[in-house]
């Protein structure tokens, strides 16, 4: 009878059933878990790949990357937390997180262990953006989970009298061993932003010594919490104090992209009219003047007022568009050169200057 109710005694002081018992059913780590998936399959809606994303989707859903996290889009620290590149690297994150976030939340509480995941995410975030100096184009739920597992050990190592020693090892050691066996993975694997797994397990570390847990006994001492608290301050001075220097303006490449964008599609529009109104008008007689008339109303003031928007883009080399811009500045310039030298030799019914003008179309579209 002894035997027995000591067996009974052991089971029910386990961690797990004691963290089960006081909180049966999870919230916050299924609503993670769900909206990374839906966000994933918004993201294959839109163009990304199911086993691998173009940075160009990553960056339009939030990833972040250093010239638009920087410029004034700090949102994105969080909202790359929820972003993945493959199918892949979305099941691999919701396998640890489920696997993590079933005892963190137990032991934190609901509000505590969000607090945990955003706190230890935006913390990996940024030292990603610190360590990669900006260059990176970097998204996942990783450095947030990477706190969770911060928190655990944090947890465990303070509620070390109270759990079974078995049940300690087994479980310390286990985090211990995912945490450093995947940064040494990441080290050996390219491509795996390591610098957001270690911020976010400084960050969860910290965070479990900071806040009080749910399930717990241990009264903290102050001594620690604030030891943990000036950490916790040098860890963000030492990040904010390093952030690389912007390398140029997200706002200022997209306006550059776009503008681009708008002009080629008004060249075509425009090289189409061109074409057209010479046909007709070498179909319908029309005289000289009422060609020069309609060239320059249809054709060379609209290459002129393109030259002007594109000439009033950002002048900043470092643009990756930068080039681009320039090649398309030049040639709206050539092109509206080209279209006032017809019109100039329409009225002056120049038939040399004419044909000197086409030519001269007509080698612009050929350097385009």
């Amino acid at each position: 009878m002894k035997a027995i109710d000591h067996q009974s005694s052991r089971t029910m002081s386990s961690l797990n059933d004691l963290l089960c018992l006081r909180m049966p059913q999870l919230r916050i780590t299924p609503l993670l878990m769900a909206a990374n998936v839906l966000v994933f399959g918004a993201m294959m809606l839109s163009g990304a790949g199911l086993w691998h994303s173009q940075n160009g989707v990553q960056l339009a859903w939030g990833a972040n990357f250093g010239p638009a996290t920087q410029d004034g889009q700090w949102w994105r620290l969080g909202s790359a937390m929820f972003l993945h590149f493959g199918l892949l690297h979305l099941a691999l994150n919701m396998w640890a997180l489920w696997d993590g976030g079933q005892w963190v939340e137990r032991m934190y509480g609901h509000f505590r262990f969000a607090a945990i995941y955003f706190v230890a995410g935006l913390a990996g975030n940024l030292l990603s953006l610190v360590v990669h100096q900006g260059h990176a184009v970097s998204g996942g739920a990783s450095g947030a989970i990477f706190g969770l597992y911060g928190a655990l050990l944090s947890y465990l190592w303070l509620e070390r009298s109270r759990i079974q020693r078995g049940e300690f090892r087994w479980l310390f050691w286990a985090a211990i061993g995912f945490s450093v066996a995947s940064i040494v993975f990441g080290l050996m694997v390219p491509g795996i932003d390591n610098a957001a797994h270690i911020g976010g397990l400084i960050g969860g570390l910290l965070m479990g010594v900071l806040i009080k847990p749910e399930a717990g006994a241990v009264v903290m001492l102050q001594r620690a919490k604030l030891t943990a608290g000036l950490v916790s301050l040098a860890f963000v001075g030492i990040m904010v104090a390093n952030i690389p220097q912007q390398a140029y303006r997200w706002s200022d490449e997209k306006q550059v992209q776009r503008e681009i964008g708008e002009f080629m599609q008004e060249d075509a529009a425009i090289t189409r009219a061109w074409e057209s109104i010479m046909r007709q008008g070498q179909r319908k007689g029309a005289s000289f003047e009422e060609l020069a008339d309609v060239i320059e109303s249809v054709v060379a003031d609209r290459y002129e007022h393109s030259f002007e928007e594109l000439s009033a883009l950002p002048q900043d080399p470092n643009l990756p568009s930068a080039l681009a811009a320039e090649h398309v500045t030049r040639y709206a310039e050539k092109r509206r050169d080209a279209s006032r030298a017809m019109v100039e030799g329409l009225r002056a019914k120049d038939r040399g200057q004419i044909q000197k003008a086409l030519e001269q179309a007509r080698q612009s579209r050929a350097d385009k």
